[in-house]
Protein backbone atom coordinates (compact mmCIF):
# COMPACT_ATOMS: atom_id res chain seq x y z
CA UNK A 1 0.00 0.00 0.00
CA UNK A 2 2.86 2.29 0.83
CA UNK A 3 4.50 1.42 -2.51
CA UNK A 4 1.40 2.44 -4.42
CA UNK A 5 1.26 5.79 -2.67
CA UNK A 6 4.93 6.46 -3.45
CA UNK A 7 4.36 5.48 -7.07
CA UNK A 8 1.43 7.82 -7.38
CA UNK A 9 3.45 10.73 -5.97
CA UNK A 10 6.35 9.89 -8.27
CA UNK A 11 4.10 9.81 -11.31
CA UNK A 12 2.55 13.14 -10.38
CA UNK A 13 6.03 14.66 -10.05
CA UNK A 14 7.03 13.38 -13.47
CA UNK A 15 3.90 14.96 -15.07
CA UNK A 16 4.52 18.23 -13.27
CA UNK A 17 8.14 18.43 -14.45
CA UNK A 18 7.11 17.47 -17.97
CA UNK A 19 4.43 20.17 -18.00
CA UNK A 20 6.83 22.86 -16.84
CA UNK A 21 9.39 21.77 -19.41
CA UNK A 22 6.80 21.89 -22.20
CA UNK A 23 5.63 25.34 -21.13
CA UNK A 24 9.19 26.68 -21.17
CA UNK A 25 9.78 25.13 -24.58
CA UNK A 26 6.57 26.71 -25.92
CA UNK A 27 7.49 30.10 -24.53
CA UNK A 28 10.93 29.76 -26.10
CA UNK A 29 9.41 28.94 -29.49
CA UNK A 30 7.03 31.92 -29.36
CA UNK A 31 9.91 34.21 -28.34
CA UNK A 32 12.12 32.97 -31.14
CA UNK A 33 9.36 33.39 -33.75
CA UNK A 34 8.63 36.92 -32.57
CA UNK A 35 12.29 37.78 -32.58
CA UNK A 36 12.67 36.37 -36.08
CA UNK A 37 9.77 38.43 -37.37
CA UNK A 38 11.11 41.63 -35.86
CA UNK A 39 14.67 40.98 -36.90
CA UNK A 40 13.77 40.33 -40.53
CA UNK A 41 10.75 42.58 -40.97
CA UNK A 42 12.42 44.68 -43.69
CA UNK A 43 14.00 41.89 -45.75
CA UNK A 44 12.71 38.90 -47.63
CA UNK A 45 14.65 35.95 -49.07
CA UNK A 46 13.28 34.16 -52.14
CA UNK A 47 13.88 30.58 -53.11
CA UNK A 48 14.71 29.60 -56.68
CA UNK A 49 11.12 28.50 -57.19
CA UNK A 50 9.79 31.79 -55.82
CA UNK A 51 12.14 33.74 -58.07
CA UNK A 52 10.73 31.98 -61.12
CA UNK A 53 7.15 32.46 -59.93
CA UNK A 54 7.40 36.17 -59.07
CA UNK A 55 9.50 37.17 -62.09
CA UNK A 56 11.45 40.00 -60.47
CA UNK A 57 12.67 42.90 -62.63
CA UNK A 58 14.62 45.91 -61.39
CA UNK A 59 14.98 49.58 -62.27
CA UNK A 60 16.77 52.66 -60.96
CA UNK A 61 15.76 56.14 -59.85
CA UNK A 62 15.18 58.32 -62.90
CA UNK A 63 15.18 62.05 -63.68
CA UNK A 64 12.20 63.21 -65.70
CA UNK A 65 9.56 65.90 -66.23
CA UNK A 66 6.41 64.99 -64.32
CA UNK A 67 2.93 66.39 -63.95
CA UNK A 68 0.63 65.86 -61.01
CA UNK A 69 -2.49 64.14 -62.24
CA UNK A 70 -5.55 64.71 -60.06
CA UNK A 71 -8.49 62.40 -60.70
CA UNK A 72 -11.98 63.68 -59.90
CA UNK A 73 -15.42 62.15 -60.11
CA UNK A 74 -18.96 63.46 -59.93
CA UNK A 75 -22.20 63.83 -61.87
CA UNK A 76 -23.50 65.77 -64.82
CA UNK A 77 -26.17 68.30 -63.93
CA UNK A 78 -28.08 71.03 -65.75
CA UNK A 79 -27.91 74.69 -64.79
CA UNK A 80 -31.35 75.83 -63.54
CA UNK A 81 -31.27 78.60 -66.13
CA UNK A 82 -31.26 75.94 -68.86
CA UNK A 83 -34.26 73.94 -67.64
CA UNK A 84 -37.43 75.41 -69.14
CA UNK A 85 -41.10 74.79 -68.42
CA UNK A 86 -43.32 75.20 -71.47
CA UNK A 87 -46.98 76.17 -71.20
CA UNK A 88 -49.69 77.50 -73.49
CA UNK A 89 -50.45 81.23 -73.46
CA UNK A 90 -54.14 80.41 -73.70
CA UNK A 91 -56.12 77.45 -72.40
CA UNK A 92 -57.54 74.68 -74.55
CA UNK A 93 -57.63 70.95 -75.21
CA UNK A 94 -54.48 69.00 -76.15
CA UNK A 95 -55.11 67.81 -79.69
CA UNK A 96 -51.77 66.03 -80.23
CA UNK A 97 -48.34 65.53 -78.64
CA UNK A 98 -45.43 65.17 -81.06
CA UNK A 99 -42.55 64.20 -78.72
CA UNK A 100 -41.78 61.57 -76.10
CA UNK A 101 -39.71 61.62 -72.93
CA UNK A 102 -36.00 61.84 -73.68
CA UNK A 103 -36.46 62.71 -77.36
CA UNK A 104 -34.37 65.36 -79.06
CA UNK A 105 -36.05 68.36 -80.64
CA UNK A 106 -34.92 71.35 -82.70
CA UNK A 107 -35.68 75.00 -82.16
CA UNK A 108 -39.05 75.87 -83.73
CA UNK A 109 -40.27 72.27 -83.83
CA UNK A 110 -43.95 71.70 -82.99
CA UNK A 111 -44.13 69.97 -79.61
CA UNK A 112 -47.92 69.84 -79.28
CA UNK A 113 -51.16 71.16 -80.77
CA UNK A 114 -53.85 72.87 -78.68
CA UNK A 115 -57.43 73.44 -79.87
CA UNK A 116 -60.12 75.82 -78.55
CA UNK A 117 -62.94 78.05 -79.92
CA UNK A 118 -61.35 81.11 -78.29
CA UNK A 119 -58.61 81.00 -80.91
CA UNK A 120 -61.29 81.45 -83.56
CA UNK A 121 -62.82 84.34 -81.59
CA UNK A 122 -59.45 86.08 -81.27
CA UNK A 123 -58.84 85.92 -85.04
CA UNK A 124 -62.39 87.07 -85.68
CA UNK A 125 -61.97 90.04 -83.35
CA UNK A 126 -58.78 90.95 -85.15
CA UNK A 127 -60.37 90.90 -88.61
CA UNK A 128 -63.45 92.87 -87.44
CA UNK A 129 -61.27 95.47 -85.73
CA UNK A 130 -59.10 95.71 -88.83
CA UNK A 131 -62.17 96.46 -90.96
CA UNK A 132 -63.46 98.99 -88.41
CA UNK A 133 -60.07 100.67 -88.33
CA UNK A 134 -60.11 101.10 -92.09
CA UNK A 135 -63.56 102.70 -91.89
CA UNK A 136 -62.40 104.92 -89.02
CA UNK A 137 -59.35 105.98 -91.02
CA UNK A 138 -61.47 107.03 -93.99
CA UNK A 139 -63.89 108.92 -91.74
CA UNK A 140 -61.03 110.68 -89.95
CA UNK A 141 -59.51 111.81 -93.26
CA UNK A 142 -62.91 113.03 -94.48
CA UNK A 143 -63.53 114.98 -91.29
CA UNK A 144 -60.11 116.63 -91.62
CA UNK A 145 -61.00 117.83 -95.11
CA UNK A 146 -64.42 119.08 -93.98
CA UNK A 147 -62.96 120.82 -90.96
CA UNK A 148 -60.44 122.62 -93.14
CA UNK A 149 -63.33 124.29 -95.00
CA UNK A 150 -65.28 124.65 -91.73
CA UNK A 151 -67.94 122.30 -93.08
CA UNK A 152 -67.73 120.26 -89.86
CA UNK A 153 -67.04 121.19 -86.26
CA UNK A 154 -63.83 120.63 -84.34
CA UNK A 155 -65.70 118.29 -81.99
CA UNK A 156 -66.70 116.00 -84.84
CA UNK A 157 -63.08 115.89 -86.02
CA UNK A 158 -61.87 115.13 -82.52
CA UNK A 159 -64.38 112.27 -82.18
CA UNK A 160 -63.28 110.77 -85.51
CA UNK A 161 -59.64 111.01 -84.45
CA UNK A 162 -60.34 109.35 -81.09
CA UNK A 163 -62.22 106.48 -82.75
CA UNK A 164 -59.38 105.90 -85.16
CA UNK A 165 -56.73 105.95 -82.40
CA UNK A 166 -58.76 103.57 -80.19
CA UNK A 167 -59.31 101.04 -82.95
CA UNK A 168 -55.65 101.27 -83.98
CA UNK A 169 -54.53 100.48 -80.40
CA UNK A 170 -57.03 97.62 -80.18
CA UNK A 171 -55.77 96.17 -83.47
CA UNK A 172 -52.15 96.36 -82.30
CA UNK A 173 -53.08 94.53 -79.09
CA UNK A 174 -54.93 91.78 -80.96
CA UNK A 175 -52.03 91.46 -83.38
CA UNK A 176 -49.62 90.93 -80.48
CA UNK A 177 -51.89 88.30 -78.89
CA UNK A 178 -51.99 86.41 -82.17
CA UNK A 179 -48.21 86.59 -82.44
CA UNK A 180 -47.78 85.14 -78.95
CA UNK A 181 -49.95 82.12 -79.75
CA UNK A 182 -48.14 81.56 -83.03
CA UNK A 183 -50.63 83.01 -85.54
CA UNK A 184 -49.35 85.55 -88.04
CA UNK A 185 -51.77 88.46 -88.33
CA UNK A 186 -50.16 89.60 -91.56
CA UNK A 187 -51.53 86.73 -93.62
CA UNK A 188 -54.79 86.30 -91.69
CA UNK A 189 -58.03 86.47 -93.62
CA UNK A 190 -61.59 85.16 -93.34
CA UNK A 191 -60.53 82.18 -95.44
CA UNK A 192 -57.77 80.82 -93.13
CA UNK A 193 -59.15 81.20 -89.61
CA UNK A 194 -58.17 78.14 -87.57
CA UNK A 195 -59.14 76.62 -84.24
CA UNK A 196 -55.74 75.11 -83.39
CA UNK A 197 -52.42 76.61 -82.32
CA UNK A 198 -48.99 75.02 -82.18
CA UNK A 199 -46.68 74.89 -79.16
CA UNK A 200 -43.18 75.49 -80.54
CA UNK A 201 -39.80 74.54 -79.04
CA UNK A 202 -37.96 77.69 -77.90
CA UNK A 203 -34.51 76.09 -78.40
CA UNK A 204 -32.87 72.81 -79.40
CA UNK A 205 -32.61 70.23 -76.66
CA UNK A 206 -34.18 67.22 -74.96
CA UNK A 207 -37.57 66.51 -73.42
CA UNK A 208 -37.20 65.88 -69.70
CA UNK A 209 -40.87 65.53 -68.72
CA UNK A 210 -44.27 65.42 -70.43
CA UNK A 211 -46.96 66.50 -68.01
CA UNK A 212 -50.11 66.29 -70.21
CA UNK A 213 -51.92 63.79 -72.39
CA UNK A 214 -54.13 63.94 -75.46
CA UNK A 215 -57.60 65.36 -74.86
CA UNK A 216 -56.65 67.00 -71.57
CA UNK A 217 -57.88 70.56 -70.97
CA UNK A 218 -55.06 72.86 -69.94
CA UNK A 219 -55.08 76.30 -68.38
CA UNK A 220 -52.54 79.00 -69.22
CA UNK A 221 -50.72 78.33 -65.93
CA UNK A 222 -50.33 74.59 -66.58
CA UNK A 223 -46.90 73.25 -67.52
CA UNK A 224 -47.00 71.01 -70.59
CA UNK A 225 -43.31 70.07 -70.92
CA UNK A 226 -40.04 70.38 -69.07
CA UNK A 227 -37.24 70.91 -71.56
CA UNK A 228 -33.47 70.72 -71.14
CA UNK A 229 -31.04 72.89 -73.05
CA UNK A 230 -27.80 70.82 -73.26
CA UNK A 231 -25.67 73.95 -73.56
CA UNK A 232 -26.33 74.42 -69.84
CA UNK A 233 -24.75 71.09 -68.86
CA UNK A 234 -22.53 71.45 -65.81
CA UNK A 235 -20.19 68.90 -64.23
CA UNK A 236 -20.23 68.77 -60.44
CA UNK A 237 -16.91 67.22 -59.40
CA UNK A 238 -15.64 66.18 -55.98
CA UNK A 239 -12.18 67.46 -55.07
CA UNK A 240 -10.54 65.70 -52.13
CA UNK A 241 -9.07 67.84 -49.39
CA UNK A 242 -5.46 67.00 -50.34
CA UNK A 243 -6.03 68.35 -53.85
CA UNK A 244 -8.14 71.44 -53.09
CA UNK A 245 -5.20 73.85 -53.25
CA UNK A 246 -4.13 72.46 -56.64
CA UNK A 247 -7.48 72.82 -58.41
CA UNK A 248 -8.19 76.33 -59.69
CA UNK A 249 -10.89 78.15 -61.63
CA UNK A 250 -9.99 78.32 -65.32
CA UNK A 251 -8.06 75.04 -65.45
CA UNK A 252 -8.59 72.82 -68.49
CA UNK A 253 -9.62 69.25 -67.68
CA UNK A 254 -10.47 66.03 -69.51
CA UNK A 255 -13.79 64.35 -68.72
CA UNK A 256 -15.25 60.97 -69.67
CA UNK A 257 -18.00 58.60 -68.60
CA UNK A 258 -17.72 55.03 -67.37
CA UNK A 259 -19.35 53.63 -70.51
CA UNK A 260 -16.72 55.04 -72.85
CA UNK A 261 -13.38 55.46 -71.06
CA UNK A 262 -11.43 56.15 -74.26
CA UNK A 263 -13.60 59.07 -75.41
CA UNK A 264 -12.46 62.12 -73.46
CA UNK A 265 -13.86 65.63 -73.86
CA UNK A 266 -12.36 68.99 -72.96
CA UNK A 267 -13.91 71.05 -70.19
CA UNK A 268 -12.98 73.99 -68.00
CA UNK A 269 -13.45 74.56 -64.27
CA UNK A 270 -15.73 77.61 -63.93
CA UNK A 271 -16.37 77.61 -60.18
CA UNK A 272 -14.99 76.13 -56.95
CA UNK A 273 -17.14 76.00 -53.82
CA UNK A 274 -14.84 77.26 -50.99
CA UNK A 275 -15.83 74.72 -48.33
CA UNK A 276 -15.03 71.14 -47.34
CA UNK A 277 -18.04 68.85 -46.94
CA UNK A 278 -18.47 66.12 -44.34
CA UNK A 279 -16.97 63.57 -46.72
CA UNK A 280 -13.69 65.49 -46.83
CA UNK A 281 -14.14 66.96 -50.30
CA UNK A 282 -15.01 70.25 -51.97
CA UNK A 283 -17.09 70.75 -55.12
CA UNK A 284 -15.73 72.06 -58.41
CA UNK A 285 -18.07 73.08 -61.23
CA UNK A 286 -16.88 72.53 -64.79
CA UNK A 287 -18.40 73.19 -68.19
CA UNK A 288 -17.79 71.33 -71.45
CA UNK A 289 -15.90 73.29 -74.10
CA UNK A 290 -18.29 71.98 -76.76
CA UNK A 291 -21.71 70.35 -76.48
CA UNK A 292 -21.46 66.57 -76.24
CA UNK A 293 -24.61 64.45 -76.41
CA UNK A 294 -22.75 61.59 -74.68
CA UNK A 295 -23.19 63.42 -71.38
CA UNK A 296 -26.71 63.60 -69.96
CA UNK A 297 -28.19 64.86 -66.70
CA UNK A 298 -27.51 62.54 -63.77
CA UNK A 299 -24.69 60.58 -65.44
CA UNK A 300 -21.65 59.68 -63.33
CA UNK A 301 -18.49 61.11 -64.85
CA UNK A 302 -14.72 61.16 -64.25
CA UNK A 303 -12.21 63.91 -64.82
CA UNK A 304 -8.44 64.33 -64.98
CA UNK A 305 -6.57 67.53 -64.10
CA UNK A 306 -2.89 68.05 -64.90
CA UNK A 307 -1.74 70.37 -62.15
CA UNK A 308 1.94 71.19 -62.55
CA UNK A 309 5.05 70.15 -64.43
CA UNK A 310 8.51 69.94 -62.88
CA UNK A 311 11.82 68.18 -63.41
CA UNK A 312 12.21 65.66 -60.60
CA UNK A 313 13.23 62.11 -59.65
CA UNK A 314 10.86 59.20 -59.80
CA UNK A 315 10.23 55.49 -60.21
CA UNK A 316 7.72 53.49 -62.26
CA UNK A 317 4.38 53.25 -60.44
CA UNK A 318 4.57 49.49 -59.92
CA UNK A 319 7.89 49.88 -58.08
CA UNK A 320 6.19 51.82 -55.26
CA UNK A 321 3.96 49.90 -52.85
CA UNK A 322 1.81 51.16 -49.98
CA UNK A 323 1.17 49.58 -46.60
CA UNK A 324 -0.61 51.14 -43.61
CA UNK A 325 -0.63 54.62 -45.23
CA UNK A 326 3.12 54.54 -45.89
CA UNK A 327 5.04 54.02 -49.14
CA UNK A 328 7.92 51.64 -49.73
CA UNK A 329 10.29 50.34 -52.40
CA UNK A 330 12.37 47.15 -52.41
CA UNK A 331 16.12 47.19 -52.99
CA UNK A 332 17.79 44.19 -54.58
CA UNK A 333 20.71 43.52 -52.19
CA UNK A 334 21.85 40.38 -53.99
CA UNK A 335 21.52 36.61 -53.65
CA UNK A 336 17.74 36.70 -54.10
CA UNK A 337 17.38 38.93 -51.06
CA UNK A 338 15.36 42.14 -51.03
CA UNK A 339 15.16 44.95 -48.50
CA UNK A 340 12.11 47.14 -47.97
CA UNK A 341 12.91 50.87 -47.80
CA UNK A 342 10.41 53.58 -46.75
CA UNK A 343 10.09 56.50 -49.19
CA UNK A 344 8.17 59.78 -49.37
CA UNK A 345 6.25 60.23 -52.61
CA UNK A 346 5.18 63.39 -54.40
CA UNK A 347 3.23 63.84 -57.60
CA UNK A 348 2.37 60.96 -59.91
CA UNK A 349 1.13 60.42 -63.44
CA UNK A 350 0.03 57.41 -65.45
CA UNK A 351 3.53 55.88 -65.44
CA UNK A 352 5.76 57.34 -62.74
CA UNK A 353 5.68 58.42 -59.10
CA UNK A 354 7.91 61.18 -57.76
CA UNK A 355 10.26 60.18 -54.92
CA UNK A 356 11.15 63.09 -52.66
CA UNK A 357 14.74 63.35 -51.35
CA UNK A 358 15.67 60.38 -53.50
CA UNK A 359 19.46 60.82 -53.46
CA UNK A 360 19.85 57.87 -51.07
CA UNK A 361 18.40 55.59 -53.78
CA UNK A 362 20.98 56.60 -56.38
CA UNK A 363 22.75 53.61 -57.95
CA UNK A 364 20.52 51.16 -56.05
CA UNK A 365 18.71 48.40 -57.90
CA UNK A 366 15.00 48.89 -57.16
CA UNK A 367 12.47 46.14 -57.77
CA UNK A 368 9.86 47.10 -60.37
CA UNK A 369 7.93 43.99 -61.34
CA UNK A 370 7.18 41.89 -58.28
CA UNK A 371 7.33 44.64 -55.64
CA UNK A 372 3.78 43.96 -54.47
CA UNK A 373 4.46 40.22 -54.25
CA UNK A 374 7.48 40.93 -52.04
CA UNK A 375 5.32 43.11 -49.80
CA UNK A 376 2.78 40.31 -49.39
CA UNK A 377 5.54 37.78 -48.57
CA UNK A 378 7.07 40.13 -46.03
CA UNK A 379 3.73 40.85 -44.45
CA UNK A 380 2.90 37.15 -44.14
CA UNK A 381 6.35 36.51 -42.70
CA UNK A 382 5.86 39.19 -40.04
CA UNK A 383 2.48 37.75 -39.11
Amino acid sequence: MQFKIISIYSLALVFALSSCSGKKEEEKTVYENTKFAKGGEDTVQLSDQQMKSVGITTTTIQDRNMEKLVRLNGKAEISPSHISSVSSIMGGHIKSINVINGSHFSKGQVLAVVEDPQFIQLQQDYLVTKAQLEAARLNFNRQKDLNTSKASSDKTLQTAQADYSTLNATLKGLEEKLRIIGISAKGLSTGNIRSKINIYAPFSGFVSKILVNNGQYINPADTLFELINPTGLLLELKVFENDVNDVKVGQEILVYNNQNLDLKSNAKIVSLVPSIENGGSATAIAKLSTTNTEFVKGMYINAEVNISCRYTQGLPNDAVVAFENKNYVFEDIGKSKYKMIPVVTGISDDQFTEILKADFLKDKKIVQKGAYSLLMMLKNKAE
